[in-house]
């Protein structure tokens, strides 16, 4: 089992919580914990997020080989399982064929076929307009959390480093 991180996981933190200027620990984090083999995305995350012309887009860029998991035959299965149970709900047309060519939808596709968890920061919510990420797990019966839930249960640990005299 391994996490495989939404693109707003990386944006918010870039943008809110983790910036690479102040918080270089959780990025660290990720490649230490990916290089283990606990914590990845897909490359459709990868290509939306190297879509910027940012810091997060190099540092994506940097870890493209490594960090994002390619689409491969074994999540074709898979493919089909999440895209039969969103079309089979009650979504307005527009949402499903914007969520089907989503990187959500790969993300989602990549959990189920390998047993992974999610993570992410959407929430379920009951809309027709919109498919959610959550939803959609709970649906196809893929395990998500958001990433503090992830940091928590891996016992992240993002130390001060002594820099007082």
């Amino acid at each position: 089992m391994a996490y495989l991180l939404d693109t707003n996981v990386f944006i918010q933190a870039k943008n809110l919580y983790y910036g690479f200027s102040f918080c270089p620990a959780f990025w660290d984090w990720i490649i230490r914990e990916n290089r283990a083999g606990k914590v990845f995305s897909v490359e459709k995350v990868r290509d939306e997020i190297m879509d910027g012309n940012d810091d997060l887009a190099q540092w994506a860029a940097q870890h493209r080989d490594s960090l994002f998991l390619a689409l491969d035959a074994n999540v074709l299965p898979a493919m089909q399982r999440v895209s039969a149970w969103v079309t089979n709900q009650q979504y307005a047309p527009a949402a499903v064929n914007l969520f089907l060519q989503d990187p959500d939808y790969y993300l989602v596709a990549q959990a189920l076929a390998g047993g992974h968890v999610v993570i992410t920061h959407e929430k379920p919510e009951a809309s027709i307009k919109r498919v959610k990420i959550p939803n959609v797990c709970i649906g196809v019966g893929v395990a998500f959390m958001n990433p503090f839930e992830m940091l928590r249960r891996e016992r992240a640990l993002f130390v001060l480093a002594d820099t007082m005299p």
